[in-house]
């Protein structure tokens, strides 16, 4: 079974991290006219018909220019403008949230190199002073890098570690094993999905799995399993994927996170996802290949 969520990460590109401070190497490949540039303004970028833009160094604005690395013979960048670009066309210029569903269609291919380039973006927008002595910083490394322009501190992008997980009851494969499912508040009717939360400094991703699920539903989880990875910069997460196996369905919700939680056999997920009143998280997340893995194929409806 090929798995939604590897759509955005594959074909992953060479980020030639040898070449980021080789100044002579960098200039080179930024005067080639077949190198491509993504602008971004603050943490947005602007589409056009629906797809995203790339143009040639020559074109790109002014700004903080960041290797992304090689692909097919083409060398591809960022160049992180001015906030007050997308100011002036609010509507226009999306934070990458905004762009997964460009992304999971005709755009796929190109999910590696905009989470790479909108992840150093939400980076260098959000560390804007040394976090030791309160110093400007100054970006090296092709913007990979952030150094301190008073102590010399250097300081480089922060990758969040987050569980998502699908807990499960029963005797694995039988007609009557069901899935813990939650939504929060705020979601429209009818959604669900997995639960999530990030780790705590000195936990083992099967301890956050564990302390997640019982703050958020009170269920008890023994065994936990690995099943994959996702990147995820909204602004700067890492989505490890895990299955844990309840020794409870009692469930408690604590009203703050999850609003509701029930439990589901394969046949009541098909049922309700056939008539609409359950729909499952979008179809590149990895949320829904950890579903689609317990329910052993392709569900119908998505967010």
């Amino acid at each position: 079974m090929t798995y939604p969520h590897l759509r955005l990460a594959e074909p992953a590109h060479d980020r030639v991290g040898v070449h980021r401070k080789d100044d002579a190497w960098l200039d080179a490949r930024w005067a080639e006219p077949s190198s491509r540039v993504l602008v971004v303004s603050g943490t947005r970028v602007r589409p056009r018909d629906g797809a995203l833009e790339w143009v040639t160094p020559a074109e790109a604005p002014v700004g903080t220019r960041v290797l992304l690395g090689e692909r097919d013979g083409t060398t591809w960048w960022a160049v992180i403008a001015d906030g007050a670009l997308a100011a002036e066309e609010k509507d226009a210029w999306l934070p990458l949230r905004g762009l997964l569903p460009a992304l999971a269609g005709t755009d796929t291919d190109e999910a590696p190199l905009v989470f790479h380039a909108l992840g150093l973006a939400e980076w260098h927008w959000s560390t804007r002073f040394c976090p030791r002595c309160g110093g400007t910083l100054e970006p090296q490394a092709a913007g990979h890098e952030l150094r301190c322009t008073q102590c010399g501190r250097a300081q480089f992008p922060r990758t969040d570690p987050a569980v998502i997980m699908l807990v499960t009851y029963g005797e694995p494969g039988a007609d009557d094993e069901r899935c813990l499912l939650g939504r929060q508040a705020v979601w429209p009717e009818g959604r669900f999905s997995t639960l999530a939360g990030f780790c705590e400094p000195g936990e083992t991703l099967e301890d956050a799995v564990r302390r997640e699920v019982a703050e958020e539903v009170g269920v008890p989880v023994g065994q936990v399993d690995y099943f994959g990875n996702q990147p995820w910069p909204l602004p700067a997460s890492l989505m490890l994927g895990m299955v844990g196996r309840a020794l409870s369905t009692d469930i408690v919700v604590d009203a703050d996170e999850i609003e509701d939680a029930r439990w589901l056999t394969r046949a009541e997920m098909r049922e309700q996802a056939e008539a609409g009143t359950l729909v499952l998280p979008g179809g590149v997340s990895i949320s829904r290949s950890l579903v689609e893995h317990w329910y052993g194929r392709p569900l119908p409806g998505a967010w």
